[in-house]
């Protein structure tokens, strides 16, 4: 249903016209109509509309912002166009007052306008429960479709499994089954004496690589600590490494502990104060390195054979 109402209130003693429409008198509850405030008057006049945030009056609310528009009039006039969406929710009948408009000191009162929302359906406020309009229909399992389903499940996974070994087997010339060997892990000492042994190929101290030099001798250190002493070195200070070490190191062990404590301390230096050590400085640290493993490493034991071999008698030998 769209009944337009439009009324006009135009006062020859002002220079402009003032016009507010509703585009449908009666609305269905929650549908939308539109509302337009229209302004007639002269090019170059600066005419003051009223503006609405989030609703009319209380109970229309405003669904679209507001869009402004301009379409040309006669005699050198255009008319300027406010248009808003507008919906409610409650059945009743609406009364838009009238509005200001204000240019300088002339003011003009729009039309008033009424809008009727109409509930087209008789609501049940008696009955509190929801029932369905049929019962829920329950079909019958469909055991037939998981069949075939299983059946090309399988059947994808054969061809799969068929591709696989052919593949690894006539094509790539490998096992099938592929057995991992576990390769014993190399024990702490000689994975830090082997990288001691690369740092010492590379001579980065003669090329000037001071701080690449100390950070890789530490690092090879502090893994070996690690490793040997189940220290979490690689997140702990200098001094917090010093003071986490068995006790039996700076006790019974003194020279490593001092040889470690040298190379900490000068590592620290060239790393974070820019110190520049000397060639002695530098070989001493990678000696303290070699030292410290050596002094510290977890002896291998013997195997049974090397354990039941007797001696050899100096008088046997001799003869």
């Amino acid at each position: 249903m769209c009944i337009s109402l439009l009324v006009s209130t135009t006062l020859s003693a002002q220079k402009f016209s003032v016009t507010v429409k509703v585009d449908s008198s009666v609305i269905w509850i929650g549908d939308q109509t539109g509302f337009t405030l229209e302004v007639s008057q002269a090019i170059g006049q600066k005419v003051n509309f009223p503006l609405f945030s989030d609703t009319l009056i209380h109970g229309l609310e405003i669904v679209e912002p507001l869009k402004i528009d301009t379409v040309a009039g006669d005699n050198n006039s255009i008319r300027v166009l406010h248009k808003y969406i507008i919906t409610a929710f409650i059945d009743t009948l609406y009364y838009i007052p009238s509005y200001p408009f204000v240019e300088g000191t002339d003011t003009v009162w729009s039309n008033s306008v009424s809008l009727k929302v109409v509930q087209p359906f008789q609501i049940d406020t008696a009955s509190n429960s929801i029932t369905d309009i049929k019962p829920v229909f329950q079909p019958k399992y469909d055991w037939s479709g998981l069949f075939k389903k299983i059946l090309l499940t399988l059947l994808v996974l054969a061809v799969l499994a068929a591709a696989y070994y052919f593949i690894r087997k006539k094509i790539q010339k490998k096992p099938v089954i592929l057995i991992h060997k576990e390769e014993p892990a190399i024990p702490p000492h000689e994975a830090a004496l082997h990288a001691l042994d690369k740092i010492k190929e590379e001579k980065l101290w003669m090329k000037g690589k001071y701080k690449e030099y100390h950070t890789q001798l530490t690092d090879v250190i502090r893994e070996y600590i690690e490793r040997r002493f189940l220290i979490n070195s690689m997140e702990m200070t200098s001094s917090e490494i010093l003071d986490n070490l068995p006790k039996n190191i700076y006790k019974e062990q003194k020279t490593a502990f001092s040889a470690l404590h040298q190379l900490l301390q000068l590592a620290d230096l060239v790393k974070f104060a820019k110190w520049v050590p000397s060639p002695e400085e530098n070989i001493s640290s990678l000696n303290n390195a070699y030292l410290f493993v050596e002094q510290t490493k977890e002896e291998t034991p013997l195997t049974e054979e090397k354990q039941t071999e007797k001696p050899v008698d100096k008088k046997e030998g001799e003869e």
